[in-house]
């Protein structure tokens, strides 16, 4: 018998498919509008199928939860769950990341005959201690709340095949390395863990190296994490004019996200600016969870088209579209402005980040964008375009550099070594400048 072996090559399937993924998974996919992976999704799918241990770096908005959600619905999928013994087991560091997760998690969990549940604060116990006994196969989790069901005997985590820490970093920044280190010595030996982090230095390396298996590591998106397709600027004001000047930034910006640095600077910022005529509403702890739900769906809705947020809220918001992040309290290190501006320019789309800021501040403003990655332009209020869109901002302004380039007061001088002062003599006043971007001295 002879073989054609001129025939065409048969090609390799593509897009979910050529992943391994099973048809009810992919017709679930379909009917959302997902076609095609994301390169995170391609990178990791594979090998967590597998049932490798899985250690991933990616950008905020480049498809993590699907990248590890799908995997882990369809290595549990034909399984049988016990009451209040769930087969997996995701970890997250917000309720609002929780609700996200899920939102994402549930279609491809109920294609495949899974039950998934929510475990969260700010909500009721009896619908979650419901749900658990009920034989939930999935447990989406923020790590207080599912201590204290595993405390009351709602819930145990010796049944967890597969363990999945989301957002690790932040859990860590957070405070909760002690209760996700001691929820993962709960599971079993030898289940499957998958992290995903945006770093993976300091409590996450801990993690690593405690809980994971000779991990297959991908990092899709290296280094800094900052997205292409993201502007960044510093708007410089008067310290009068902060409020009224971020006004009309967002007037001229709709859909953005404002952080400030307390909870109660975000409400008091959300009244300021529904005064002035924006739509705001705010994000933040003090709020019960149903508050928090509500105000965040008026901003997906277009109810609202502003949300003033603190920064424990900032991971939670994963909405589509948000062309503006504002930082109207500068972060206080490089992680969290990327972490708040990551908001914007989401899974491809273009953004911008505006830092608003005081002439004494523009020289700390610039130093925390550049030890995070980013190069940004500074505009003057009193010179900048107006309407101030994100566009003409892009083709106004200077390249922002630090002012104060010259050696620090007590700090050794390069030339001398020894420390310099802040007056050229003990009699001579300090000379202060005030510098606005554009505007001259």
């Amino acid at each position: 018998m002879s073989v054609n072996t001129s025939a065409a090559p048969v090609r390799a399937p593509t897009g979910f498919a050529g992943l391994g993924l099973a048809p009810a998974l992919i017709r679930a996919l379909d009917r959302q509008g997902i076609t095609a992976p994301t390169p995170v999704q391609t990178a990791v799918i594979p090998d967590a199928l597998s049932g490798r241990d899985i250690l991933a770096r990616a950008r905020t908005g480049s498809g993590k939860t699907l990248a590890f959600g799908l995997p882990l619905v369809a290595r549990l999928a034909g399984g049988r769950t016990s009451p209040k013994a769930p087969r997996a087991l995701v970890i997250v560091p917000t309720r609002e990341l929780a609700l996200q997760v899920r939102k994402a998690m549930e279609p491809i969990a109920d294609a495949a005959r899974l039950r998934l549940a929510t475990v969260y604060g700010g909500t009721s116990y009896d619908t979650q201690i419901r749900r658990l006994r009920a034989g939930a196969d999935i447990v989406v989790a923020t790590p207080g709340r599912l201590d204290d069901l595993i405390r009351r005997g709602a819930c145990r985590l010796d049944a967890v095949e597969i363990a999945v820490l989301d957002e690790a970093d932040h859990l860590c920044d957070l405070g909760f390395y002690p209760a996700v280190d001691a929820l993962l010595r709960q599971t079993p030996t030898g289940g499957q863990r998958m992290l995903l982090s945006a770093t993976l230095d300091g409590d996450v390396d801990r993690l690593v190296r405690t809980h994971l298996d000779a991990p297959v590591r991908h990092e899709v998106d290296p280094g800094d994490g900052v997205a292409s397709t993201m502007t960044h600027h510093v708007l410089v004001v008067g310290p009068a004019g902060k409020r009224e000047a971020t006004a009309a930034l967002l007037l001229a910006n709709p859909r953005s996200i404002v952080f400030t640095r307390t909870r109660h600077g975000a409400s008091a910022l959300a009244k300021q600016l529904c005064a002035a005529g924006v739509g705001a509403v705010d994000l933040h702890g003090s709020l019960t969870q149903r508050a928090r739900e509500r105000n965040l769906q008026k901003f997906k809705t277009g109810q609202a088209t502003v949300v003033v947020a603190t920064d424990v809220a900032a991971r939670g918001i994963h909405v589509d579209h948000v062309g503006l992040v504002v930082h109207y309290d500068v972060p206080t290190v490089a992680k969290a402005y990327l972490h708040r501006s990551g908001r914007t320019a989401r899974a491809g789309e273009s953004g911008a980040v505006v830092t608003v800021t005081t002439p004494d501040a523009v020289d700390a403003v610039v130093r925390l964008q550049q030890a995070a990655g980013v190069a940004a332009r500074l505009h003057d209020v009193r010179t900048a375009p107006r309407p101030m869109t994100v566009g003409a901002l892009a083709g106004s302004g200077q390249p922002a550099q630090p002012v104060a380039n010259g050696p620090r007061a007590g700090r050794p001088s390069r030339d001398t070594g020894r420390p310099t002062s802040r007056r050229a003599g003990r009699g001579a006043p300090r000379r202060r400048t005030r510098h606005y971007a554009g505007g001259g001295r």
